[in-house]
């Protein structure tokens, strides 16, 4: 398949001048969603991967196969580009590199190599740690060399802000920045100091993590060169309530007929592309 106009739009979203909100994605059928509801971007997380593929919380146990499977799903059922949370590259510099390489192939128009030290080494579970600056820029470089397609957007990732520092967070985003990154992306700001000081240290544009609702000014953002925030992943947490409310009736004696809040057959059939696929039927299968 060809990737090329979904990873210029998040190009041109990322050198443009605005902040956008993305659609929290996870499978076929809620990029397709985002995308007929005029969604710019989506995001593929590391946390809403664990949940769709394992059933499991955000302990980095999903491997770099299963992420990059579930992210070829995505990529195959909507055109809409969206980004994916990498991780720390599924292991070392090397393993960076090799997560590129396979994110790229699954159509992913932008990724994220983090700092963080995972998995969390023992006795240290409850407290995030980093990887020494040296070797974070080890794995920027490594994951900037396994890909193939320059559009591809290669994001550096720090939560430095929230664990050792504005001072180190600065630190690490230049040194991000001069090992040749496309972008920044922040966790654990809490303060509109914290992304002044990085705006003032990078020329990169910025990307957020879920911030709380005092810095959620998408206009005062933008003029601080954030061009992506994102705002959590409430639709797979709606899903999960929704399917246990409706299994919930059902077992209760609910008849299926009387059962709220579902898709009608006239948006599954339009979801689900069925038209399309009964034209294939007709084409392909009619003796």
């Amino acid at each position: 398949m060809n990737w090329t106009s979904r990873r210029e739009k998040f190009r041109a979203i990322l050198d443009g001048d605005r902040c956008i909100h993305p659609a929290s994605v996870y499978d076929p059928l809620s990029v397709r969603i985002a995308d007929e509801l005029g969604f710019e971007l989506g995001m593929f997380a590391g946390s809403t991967a664990s949940l769709t593929v394992l059933g499991a919380p955000d302990v980095v146990v999903l491997t770099l196969s299963e992420f990059a499977g579930q992210a070829l799903r995505i990529s195959r059922a909507a055109a809409l580009p969206f980004m994916v949370d990498a991780d720390h590259g599924y292991g070392n510099a090397l393993n960076a590199r090799r997560t590129v390489e396979e994110l790229e192939m699954a159509g992913v128009a932008g990724l994220t190599i983090e700092d963080t030290l995972l998995p969390a080494p023992f006795g240290a579970h409850d407290k995030m740690q980093l990887v020494s600056v040296k070797e974070g820029v080890g794995k920027m470089r490594a994951a900037l060399s396994g890909r193939q397609d320059e559009r591809l957007a290669i994001i550096g990732r720090t939560s430095a802000m929230g664990v050792t520092g504005t001072a180190d967070a600065v630190t690490r985003i230049k040194a991000y920045e001069a090992a040749g990154v496309d972008a920044i992306f922040l966790a654990n700001v809490t303060k509109r100091e914290q992304v002044e000081a990085a705006a003032a240290a990078v020329k990169l544009p910025l990307i957020l993590g879920n911030v709380q609702p005092d810095l959620a000014d998408r206009d005062w953002l933008a003029a601080q060169r954030v061009r992506v925030c994102l705002q959590g992943h409430q639709p797979i947490m709606a899903a999960v309530q929704a399917i246990h409310d409706t299994m919930l009736a059902l077992k209760n004696g609910t008849p299926p007929n009387q059962i709220k809040g579902t898709a009608s057959p006239d948006y599954m059939k339009r979801i689900t592309r069925d038209a399309l696929h009964q034209s294939w039927t007709r084409e392909f299968l009619s003796g």
